[in-house]
């Protein structure tokens, strides 16, 4: 019998910064570890202003230094993605609140911040989105890293 996939959300307020860059670094992972037949991966935004729009130029400028390439559109979370999803990441306390407020009463979906997988122990991934540079997306991209290295080694 076949292993169903795995699969990870990731969300961030808009899903135009830190969730792009989550499910960028968590799929070339994925690939470089030859797993990309058994991940489904995704990411999305708790409100709507930006459905349908690409990251952030800055997450892309930082994805692109690292050599990871992305083609997400923004899109809004959704009730059935409580259903569809194995793991479903927010990024701060007050995504974690949101994403709890909306848990629909059939969720099969583990929700918890990205940030516990972090070796280091930063929690919080901080939304870089009104900073004027690319350093708060680096830290961005470095911490998603970690954490997503981390997640993936647990899950095996």
């Amino acid at each position: 019998m076949a292993q169903s996939k795995k699969s990870v959300l990731f969300i961030c307020l808009g899903n135009i910064c830190r969730s792009p860059i989550a499910e960028a670094v968590f799929a070339k992972l994925v690939k470089d570890a030859g797993k990309q037949n058994e991940w489904n991966i995704d990411s999305g935004a708790i409100g709507n202003w930006h459905v349908g729009k690409g990251p952030d130029r800055r997450a892309i400028s930082v994805l692109t230094k690292h050599s990871i390439s992305t083609s997400h559109k923004a899109r809004q979370i959704k009730s059935k993605d409580f259903s569809e999803f194995d793991y479903i990441f927010g990024m701060d306390e007050d995504n974690m609140d949101d994403l709890k407020s909306m848990v629909p009463t059939n969720s099969k979906a583990k929700i918890e911040l990205l940030g516990t997988y972090d070796p280091q122990g930063e929690l919080i991934i901080r939304d870089p989105y009104y900073d004027s540079g690319e350093e708060g997306f680096e830290k961005c991209y470095q911490q998603c890293m970690r954490c997503c290295a981390a997640f993936l080694e647990r899950m095996g």
